[in-house]
C-alpha cells in the first residue's frame, strides 16, 4: 500500500489576540517640512489632512521598531516566544536586500525556532501578511503568528520633494494572530496592477546609482493618478471583502484603510455610505503615511480609546505601490 502524507489538524478559525505599536519619540510639524519644500501648513492639511509625522530616529530602525511592536503585542495576548512558529514582516524601507530583517526581529522576540521572513508589498503588505497568517494558523502550519508593519520611511523620501516629502512618517505595529473556535479573520480580497507600477516607484535603481553615481534613489508618486485610482480601487475591494465575510456595511464598527491621505479616506467613507456608528481611522492627522505600518498604528490607536467593543467587526483595506491592493474583515481583540 502506498503511505499517505499526513498534515496538520487544521482550525476552523483564526483571530488577532493581541495589539502593539511603536512610535518614534521625534514629531515633525509641518512648518519643519515646509521650509525645505517651499510650502506651507495650509496647503499641506488641505492636500493630505496631516499635521505631524513621526521620525525615527538613528537608533530606531526597521527592526528595532518592529520588535518593541511585537513585543507589545506579545505581552497583550499573552503569547510567549516559544509559541510563535512565524514572524511576517511587512516592509517596504528595509534598506539590505539580504539577508532579510524578519529573522533578525524573530531573535530578537526570542522566538529562535520560529519561520520567518519579509513580505514586500508596500502599503499593502500589513494586510497581504494577515492574510497568510490565516491561512498558516487555519492550516496547522503555525499555531501563532507575529504579523508586523514596521516603515523608517524617512529614509527613501527626498526631504526636498514637493510631492512626497509631507506625506510620509515611520512607526511599527504588530498583532499576534492565532487558532479560534469560529472565524475572527474573513477571507482576504487581494490583487495588483503591474502595469502601473511606476506611479509610485523609487526614480533610480541601486544598480543604476552603482554604475552612474549620483543622487540616492527615493520614492516618487504620481499623486493625482494615485488618488484617482485609490478612490476607485478602495470602495471596490471593501464592498468585495464585507460581502465575502458574510456581512453588510452596516455591521462595521471600524473602517481601518491605509492611512495614506486624509482626502482618500474621506472619499472612501462618503462612497461606501458607512453607517454613522461606524468609526473611521485618522491616524494620518498625526502619524502621516507611514506604509505598511499604518494600519496596525491606526488600529492600535483606535483600540487605545476603549470605546469599540471586542470582537466587533472591522474592515482594513491596504493600497500602494505595486500597484498591489487587499482588505479583509476581522473581529477586533
Amino acid at each position: 500500500m502506498m503511505a499517505r502524507l499526513r498534515v496538520p489538524e487544521r482550525s476552523p478559525g483564526s483571530r488577532i489576540l493581541g495589539v502593539g505599536v511603536y512610535r518614534p519619540t521625534r514629531v515633525v510639524g509641518n512648518d519643519e517640512i515646509c521650509a525645505r519644500i517651499d510650502s506651507s501648513d495650509e496647503w499641506i492639511r488641505r492636500r493630505s489632512g496631516i499635521e505631524t509625522r513621526c521620525v525615527a530616529g538613528p537608533d530606531e530602525t526597521v527592526i528595532s521598531m518592529a520588535v518593541e511592536a511585537a513585543r507589545k503585542a506579545m505581552a497583550q495576548s499573552g503569547t510567549q516566544p516559544d509559541d510563535v512558529g512565524m514572524v511576517l514582516l511587512a516592509t517596504m524601507s528595509f534598506l539590505e536586500q539580504a539577508p532579510a530583517a524578519a529573522p533578525r526581529v524573530a531573535h530578537q522576540l526570542g522566538a529562535r525556532s520560529a519561520g520567518s521572513l519579509d513580505i514586500a508589498a508596500a502599503c499593502s503588505g500589513f494586510c497581504y501578511a494577515l492574510g497568510l497568517a490565516d491561512s498558516l494558523v487555519r492550516s496547522g502550519d503555525a499555531r501563532n503568528v507575529v504579523v508586523i508593519g514596521s516603515e523608517k520611511m524617512s529614509d527613501i523620501v527626498d526631504p526636498t520633494d514637493r510631492g512626497t516629502a509631507f506625506l510620509f512618517g515611520d512607526g511599527a505595529g504588530a498583532v499576534v494572530v492565532g487558532p479560534s473556535d469560529t472565524p475572527g479573520i474573513g477571507p482576504v480580497v487581494w490583487g495588483s496592477d503591474g502595469e502601473r507600477h511606476h506611479m509610485i516607484a523609487h526614480d533610480r535603481s541601486w544598480l543604476h546609482t552603482r554604475e552612474t553615481p549620483g543622487p540616492w534613489p527615493t520614492l516618487r508618486m504620481a499623486g493625482p493618478e494615485v488618488f484617482r485610482w485609490a478612490s476607485r480601487v478602495v470602495p471596490e475591494i471593501s464592498r468585495q471583502a464585507v460581502r465575502e465575510a458574510g456581512l453588510e456595511l452596516s455591521d462595521l464598527a471600524a473602517f481601518v484603510p491605509h492611512q495614506a491621505n486624509a482626502r482618500i479616506i474621506d472619499a472612501a467613507a462618503r462612497s461606501l455610505d458607512l453607517a454613522p456608528h461606524t468609526v473611521v481611522a485618522r491616524d494620518v492627522v498625526t502619524a502621516g503615511n507611514t506604509s505598511a505600518a499604518s494600519i496596525p498604528l491606526a488600529l492600535g490607536a483606535l483600540l487605545s480609546r476603549g470605546s469599540l467593543p471586542s470582537g466587533a467587526p472591522a474592515l482594513l483595506v491596504g493600497f500602494g505601490a505595486g500597484l498591489a491592493h487587499a482588505a479583509q474583515v476581522v473581529s477586533l481583540p
